[in-house]
């Protein structure tokens, strides 16, 4: 965060190669994050160049105290939602697979894709408001308190959200999958 700090400090003196290393140092994760919400390579690629943009023209308003990357993100979900909002095709998109299959034996790794497959279509069919909680908190791995921060909403809302997008997807996912064990398993955590 100090680092952070250190290099907005000298992209608002004119340094433009500061924010350079910012966005070499966040775009991967950013990407990675909007391409989850979308599920589409060139939207999420969009979004991200817009996201950092935003951000650029919008670093007076930055507060030291906060995370630059949950305020990139606060960004990134917020031109998102309003991506949504014009275009509804992302709610039913489904995500390629985004991470290698690891198995012995060709129908473990078929059953394995199959469970990823599922899962991943039941998120992106998960209102906005739900999706957007439940890939902060499991895919990105952030806290309530920060995913709070980046939505502007309370903790409590966000632990709500988070509990009935669980109880969606279990849902969903049973109804989609004979019996979806392991997948209904992981959601009970």
């Amino acid at each position: 965060m100090q680092d952070d700090w250190l290099l907005i400090q000298q992209v608002q003196k004119g340094n433009r190669d500061a924010y350079a290393h910012l966005v070499d140092k966040y775009k991967e994760r950013l990407y990675s994050y909007l391409y989850r919400m979308t599920g589409q390579q060139q939207d999420a690629q969009d979004l991200t160049q817009e996201a950092f943009i935003k951000a650029y023209c919008q670093l007076d308003k930055y507060k030291p105290t906060d995370a630059f990357l949950a305020w990139l993100y606060r960004i990134a979900s917020n031109l998102c939602i309003d991506a949504w909002r014009k275009n509804k095709h992302y709610a039913k998109t489904p995500l390629e697979e985004t991470r290698l299959i690891e198995s012995d034996t060709p129908e473990k790794a078929y059953l394995e894709k199959e469970k990823q497959d599922t899962l991943q279509q039941q998120i992106m069919a998960l209102g906005e408001e739900y999706r957007v909680v439940f890939l902060l908190k499991y895919l990105e791995q952030m806290s309530y308190k920060e995913i709070s921060e980046i939505l502007h909403v309370p903790v409590t809302t966000v632990q709500m959200r988070i509990h009935h997008a669980k109880k969606k997807l279990r849902a969903s996912i049973a109804q989609e999958m004979s019996g979806g064990a392991a997948i209904y398993e992981m959601l009970q955590n």
